[in-house]
């Protein structure tokens, strides 16, 4: 599976496969899934954390779950053009979409608009004060395109690696 120029082995992929479709399971049960001992094994997640794999470890919210307890059901996605592209103005309209709690993500994009962003909020007045602070008030920003989500068909975070092989797999 690796590459002369790839760092990771085939067990570290196997590894990042099972973490990433289930990051609960305990280390003793990851060492057992790849014929590991577990303390190799904890070396192994450590160094994949140590050298940037491994961003962080979360809990993945349901959005029906928490709009349905919290009255929070509002995606959107929204493209962002601005007015001039020069690395200071990009770098700038960046860190304002970072500062705010209702921006998910927030991707540089080419062509076409410059961000695409991905923002959670309770309602349209929500949405209309985050748009206040972040687009408004902006006089680089040239357009914007807001699209509400009306249903989420697939959600995923999961890079497509190969999966454990037959021979290892205990399910």
């Amino acid at each position: 599976m690796n590459t002369p120029s790839s760092p990771l082995d085939d067990t570290d992929i196997q590894l990042l496969n099972l973490l990433q479709h289930d990051a609960s399971q305990s280390n003793q049960a990851l060492a057992e899934r790849l014929g590991l001992s577990p303390a190799t094994c904890h070396r192994r997640i450590k160094h994949l954390k140590d050298e940037g794999y491994i961003e962080g470890q979360v809990a993945i919210l349901s959005p029906q779950k928490m709009a349905d307890a919290l009255g929070w059901g509002l995606s959107a996605l929204v493209e962002i053009s601005l007015d001039m592209q020069t690395q200071e103005a990009l770098d700038a309209f960046e860190q304002r979409a970072l500062a705010e709690d209702e921006v998910q993500q927030c991707w540089r994009v080419s062509p076409g608009p410059d961000f695409i962003l991905v923002v959670q909020v309770k309602d349209m007045p929500a949405y209309q004060d985050l748009a206040r602070r972040l687009f408004t008030q902006d006089s680089q920003v040239r357009n914007v395109r807001a699209f509400f989500a009306v249903k989420r068909a697939k959600f995923g975070t999961q890079w497509p690696l190969p999966p454990l092989p037959a021979t290892r797999r205990q399910d």
